[in-house]
C-alpha cells in the first residue's frame, strides 16, 4: 500500500492505494497493464481480456459524500491513517488563533457567504510517459516526464521490490508538468514490465488518459464568515471547506491545508479559524495543480472581500487596504496550517512586500478610472454589452519552510568554464537558465560558460523537486553557495599566480582582477590547478532548506464585456502586478505571470471536466475541453515591482504559482461591477451567466 503524492519523506497518510487492486473506485483506475511489440498488438490484446465488474453505487459531490448512507469508497479492512472512512472523511482539519466567537461577537457586521470551485485538468503538453530498462550494470533505469525525480526513486523502490541502490531516474527536458506530474503515477507499470520481459518498456498516456488517469485540481465547497467593526476592520474570519480529494488521498491533506493557510493569511483579522473535512469521491484523482489549493482559497477570499466592501459602501481597494498584510505583520495560522518545520514558539513574519506599488501600478495599467465613466461602461452603439473592471489581490509562499531542500555542485573546467549538477527540475519554467545566471553572477563569467546537468539520481545532488515556488529561491541559493565556495578557490590561487593579498580580488570577465588592474583568465587558473603545482580540483558542492518562506504579493485586473443577451463574457485584457523580490530573470519571469494568467482564466471562465450520471467524463479531449487558444487570448500585461527579500538569492522570492492566484476572482468581480450580479461558482460559461442575470 501506498500514496502516490510526490511529497517529502514520509509521505502523508493515507496509504491507500496498490499498484493494481480488486476494486475500481472511478471511471480511469487501473485495471489492467499490456505490452506488446507494437501498439496495435496492446490494443488487441486489451480486447481479449475480458473483465467481470460488481457495480456499486457512486457519489461525486463532497457534500453528498458526507451525507448518512454515501457509497463508502474505502471500506477495506486494511484501510489505516484515514480519519472516518465510514463516513468517508479522509482527513479533518482545524486550526485557530483564538476565541473566534467572541471575534465575531465584537463585530458590529458579519457576513457569510459559501463558494464552489469545480475541478480541471492541468493538460501540459506532453502527456505522463515513462520508458523503463535494464542498464549494462543490471540496474533499472526509468527515464520520465517527472517534477520530482528524487521522490519518485523512494517511492517506487519498495513496489518493485528492489533497493533504492538499483534504481536511477533520469527526468530529461519535458513538456510541462503544472503539478500534475508531481506524483510517481506511471513508473511502477513499465519497471514492473521491464522486471517481468527484461525488455526495454515505454507507457505514454493518450490525452484521454492524461484526464481521467492522471491528476487534476481539487474541487472545493468554501464558506466565510467575517466579522467586520465600523471603521471597517476585520474583528474574526472563519474558513470552512469541504474537499473533493476524489477516491484516493495522495495531496488530499496538503492541499487543504494551504487552502487555508492561503485563505487566512492575506488579512489581519485579529481572531482566525479553519475547519476543513477532505472526503472521498468516485471522480478523476485530484492531487497537485499550479496554485495547490490557493487558487481555490483566493478565489472565495477575493469574492467575499469585494461584497464586504460594497455592503458597507466602501471602496473594495481601500477596504482591502485597511486590512491586508504588511511589513512586520506575523501570519499567525501558518504554524498549525504550514506545511513544513516552523520552530516551536516562533512566528512566521512578512519581510518584504510590494503591494501598494502592485495596486497602484496595476490601477494605472487597466485605467481603473474608467469604471466610473457610464460612456465606457455601456457603448451606446452596442446597448446589449456592459462593461467592467475586477480587482483580486494575491498573497502566495515561497517554497516550504524546513522541509524543502536543494542541492549543487560546481567544478571548474581546463578552459575555464564550470560544470553545474543541480538536482532542481526543470519543467519549461527556465530554472536551468536562472540557476546558470546565479552560478554565472559569482564567479564572474556568462551563463554561456556555464554547462547545467540537471534531475539524474545517479549523478546530480538530492533535490526534493519542482514545486511550491521553491526552484530559484531554494535551488539557486544552494547554486550560489557552491559558486561561492569555488570563487573562494579561484581567488585563492589568482592571489598566488598575481602575488597579491587575495581581498582585493574580484572576478569579472572571466577573470580575477587585482586592484591594479593587473588580471589572469579563468583559463589560465584551471590549467595552473588541474595540471600544474598543488594541482586540485576547484569544485564545491552546497545544499540549501531555508526555515522561512517570504510571501510575494500581486495586485490582478480583469477588464471585461459582458453580453446580457447571451452570458458571453469577453475577458479583453489581463494585468497582473507582482512583486517577486528581484527577478533574476526578468524575460522568464514575465513569461511565468502571463502564462500562470492565461491558464487560470481558463480555470475562472472555460474549463470544466463534465461528467454523465455513472462518473464517466463526456469530454475527455482538447476541444470540448475548452482551454484558450493563441488567438484567443486577451491583451496581457506583467508588471515586475521590485522588492528586496534578504533571505533570498540576490533578493528574489517565488514567482511561478501565483499567477494563478488572482484571475478567477477579478473576473469575477469585473463581471460584477458590469452587471451587478454576483456569481459564487466558477466556471464563468454562458449558461451560469446567462442565468445568473434573469430576474429570479
Amino acid at each position: 500500500r501506498y500514496a502516490s503524492g510526490g511529497q517529502s519523506y514520509p509521505n502523508p497518510l493515507p496509504y491507500d492505494q496498490v499498484s493494481f487492486d480488486d476494486k475500481v473506485r472511478y471511471v480511469g483506475d487501473r485495471v489492467a497493464a499490456v505490452a506488446a511489440d507494437t501498439e496495435e498488438i496492446a490494443l488487441a490484446a486489451l480486447d481479449l481480456i475480458d473483465v467481470t465488474y460488481e457495480v456499486l453505487p457512486a457519489v461525486f459531490d463532497e457534500n453528498e459524500a458526507l451525507a448518512e448512507g454515501a457509497p463508502i469508497i474505502h471500506d477495506e479492512p486494511d484501510m489505516e491513517g484515514a480519519h472516518d472512512p465510514s463516513r468517508n472523511i479522509v482527513h479533518h482539519l482545524e486550526a485557530t488563533t483564538g476565541d473566534i466567537e467572541a471575534g465575531i461577537a465584537r463585530a458590529d457586521r458579519v457576513f457569510e457567504q459559501t463558494f464552489r470551485v469545480h475541478q480541471v485538468q492541468q493538460t501540459p503538453i506532453e502527456p505522463h510517459v515513462a520508458i523503463a530498462e535494464w542498464d549494462s550494470d543490471e540496474r533499472l533505469v526509468i527515464t520520465t516526464s517527472t517534477q520530482v525525480p528524487f521522490h519518485v526513486r523512494r517511492m517506487v523502490a519498495p513496489l518493485l521490490d528492489l533497493p533504492v541502490k538499483q534504481i536511477r531516474i533520469v527526468k530529461p527536458r519535458i513538456g510541462g508538468g503544472f503539478g500534475v506530474k508531481q506524483e510517481m503515477l506511471i513508473e511502477d507499470i513499465v519497471g514492473h514490465l521491464t522486471i517481468v520481459t527484461g525488455r526495454r518498456v515505454r507507457l505514454e498516456l493518450t490525452r484521454e488518459e492524461e484526464f481521467v488517469s492522471s491528476r487534476t485540481r481539487h474541487p472545493q465547497t468554501i464558506t466565510y464568515r467575517t466579522g467586520v467593526d465600523a471603521d471597517g476592520m476585520l474583528t474574526a474570519q472563519e474558513m470552512r471547506i469541504i474537499g473533493n480529494t476524489g477516491p484516493y488521498g495522495t495531496h488530499g491533506l496538503t492541499v487543504q491545508m494551504v487552502s487555508g493557510l492561503r485563505g487566512l493569511s492575506s488579512y489581519n483579522a485579529p481572531v482566525k479559524a479553519f475547519d476543513c473535512d477532505v472526503v472521498n469521491t468516485n471522480i478523476p484523482v485530484p492531487g497537485a495543480y499550479r496554485g495547490y489549493g490557493a487558487p481555490q482559497a483566493l478565489f472565495a477570499l477575493e469574492c467575499h472581500m469585494e461584497d464586504i466592501a460594497a455592503e458597507l459602501g466602501m471602496d473594495a481597494i481601500e477596504f482591502r487596504r485597511r486590512n491586508w498584510t504588511k511589513v512586520g505583520d506575523p501570519i499567525d495560522i501558518a504554524p498549525q496550517l504550514g506545511e513544513g518545520d516552523i520552530e516551536e514558539g516562533s512566528m512566521p513574519i512578512i519581510t518584504s512586500s510590494g503591494l501598494e506599488e502592485c495596486v497602484l501600478q496595476g490601477m494605472r495599467a487597466i485605467g481603473w478610472e474608467r469604471r466610473t465613466d457610464p460612456n465606457w461602461r455601456q457603448p451606446a452603439d452596442r446597448p446589449h454589452i456592459r462593461r467592467g473592471i475586477g480587482f483580486a489581490m494575491a498573497m502566495h509562499g515561497t517554497a516550504i519552510p524546513g522541509l524543502d531542500m536543494g542541492g549543487a555542485s560546481l567544478k571548474i573546467n581546463d578552459d575555464g568554464s564550470f560544470n553545474l549538477l543541480v538536482g532542481a527540475t526543470d519543467l519549461g519554467t527556465g530554472s536551468d537558465t536562472v540557476l546558470a545566471q546565479i552560478a554565472a553572477e559569482v564567479v564572474g563569467v556568462g551563463t554561456d560558460d556555464i554547462v547545467v546537468y540537471s534531475s539524474d539520481t545517479d549523478m546530480t545532488p538530492f533535490d526534493t523537486g519542482a514545486y511550491a515556488s521553491s526552484t530559484t529561491y531554494i535551488s539557486g541559493m544552494a547554486v550560489k553557495r557552491a559558486a561561492e565556495g569555488v570563487r573562494e578557490q579561484i581567488i585563492a590561487r589568482a592571489a598566488e599566480l598575481l602575488e597579491v593579498d587575495g581581498a582585493g580580488i574580484d572576478l569579472h570577465d572571466g577573470a580575477a582582477w587585482a586592484d591594479d588592474g593587473r588580471s589572469v583568465t579563468l583559463e589560465t587558473i584551471a590549467l595552473s590547478t588541474l595540471h600544474q603545482r598543488a594541482q586540485h580540483q576547484i569544485m564545491s558542492t552546497a545544499s540549501y532548506v531555508s526555515p522561512e518562506s517570504p510571501p510575494p504579493y500581486a495586485a490582478q485586473f480583469a477588464e471585461v464585456e459582458v453580453d446580457v443577451e447571451t452570458g458571453q463574457v469577453t475577458v479583453e485584457r489581463l494585468v497582473m502586478a507582482v512583486d517577486c523580490g528581484v527577478p533574476i530573470n526578468p524575460v522568464t519571469a514575465s513569461g511565468q505571470v502571463e502564462g500562470g494568467m492565461v491558464q487560470a482564466l481558463g480555470y475562472a471562465h472555460c474549463e470544466e471536466m463534465v461528467y454523465d450520471e455513472d462518473g464517466r467524463m463526456v469530454n475527455p479531449r482538447f476541444g470540448p475541453y475548452k482551454i484558450y487558444r493563441a488567438d484567443e487570448m486577451p491583451g496581457l500585461e506583467a508588471i515586475l515591482v521590485q522588492t528586496m527579500e534578504a533571505s533570498g538569492p540576490f533578493g528574489a522570492k517565488a514567482i511561478a504559482e501565483i499567477p494563478k492566484d488572482g484571475v478567477a476572482p477579478a473576473l469575477r468581480n469585473a463581471i460584477a461591477d458590469a452587471t451587478g450580479v454576483r456569481i459564487n461558482a466558477i466556471p464563468f460559461t454562458p449558461e451560469r451567466v446567462w442565468r445568473a442575470l434573469q430576474p429570479s
